[in-house]
């Protein structure tokens, strides 16, 4: 179990997932945290989210713009403006090179001190959160700061053409781990979250029913954590970077 670093001692924060929406089922009130304590925080969101939605009636070709729409509104309700989408195809993604060098692209423009990814192993006791984008996206993103981001010679246009030099992140945030290590109390925070999930408003059917479903995953994730009852917290396990 590694012991995270503590928040001052963390400037900027990179958060890479496969869809928009995943950064804030999975981990909105603790972003909100961060950015309240001065931190920055950027996302890298890695697909269009084009294979979202539930309405009929909104033609498919629409769905992109639409997300990333919902995503820079959800982005602003915990403070992130920074907000990167790499435009990969919903439901179609692998740990390419391709992929790995975009994601890597992104670390040594941010330099962020802390990653927030999305874990890449399977979660079996939670199958939803072990989407194939999202074990595609972990995968990709772990192998981005390790070895990826910090070796010069690795996809070297980035340093010979665009000019980015090697970067190093300390300490890597998995959500949807099977192994949650750390439970940040978001209980203050919770309201932040709920306002940007219901930014995603083109990928909830039933937005009435959300908020009791959500309230119901954190209070579990407290109760693991060992949190006083009537506590909310978001899960994650903390690995420190080579």
């Amino acid at each position: 179990m590694a012991l995270p670093m503590p928040d001052s001692e963390v400037s900027r924060i990179l958060v890479v997932t496969a869809h928009p929406d995943d950064v804030d089922f999975g981990a909105a009130g603790t972003v909100a945290q961060w950015t309240r304590q001065g931190i920055e925080v950027a996302y890298g969101i890695v697909t269009n989210g084009d294979a979202g939605g539930f309405d009929p009636a909104v033609a498919r070709g629409e769905i992109p713009a639409i997300r990333q729409a919902e995503q820079r509104a959800a982005g602003e309700a915990v403070g992130v403006t920074d907000i990167r989408f790499l435009g990969y195809r919903d439901g179609e993604l692998s740990v390419s090179h391709e992929l790995r060098r975009d994601i890597s692209r992104l670390i040594r423009q941010i330099r962020p001190q802390r990653m927030l990814i999305q874990s890449p192993d399977r979660n079996w006791n939670r199958i939803p959160a072990s989407h194939p984008d999202h074990l595609a996206a972990g995968e990709a993103a772990i192998c981005s700061v390790y070895p990826d981001a910090q070796n010069p010679f690795a996809h070297p246009s980035l340093l010979l053409d665009e000019g980015l030099e090697a970067w190093s992140v300390p300490e890597v945030w998995l959500m949807g781990s099977p192994h949650p290590d750390h439970y940040v109390d978001v209980t203050d925070t919770f309201p932040a979250k709920m306002a940007a999930i219901g930014a995603h408003a083109s990928q909830l059917p039933m937005p009435e029913a959300i908020e009791g479903r959500v309230r119901q995953w954190l209070e579990m994730a407290a109760e693991q954590g060992g949190l006083p009852s009537g506590r909310l917290a978001e899960a994650f396990q903390v690995v420190t970077a080579p």
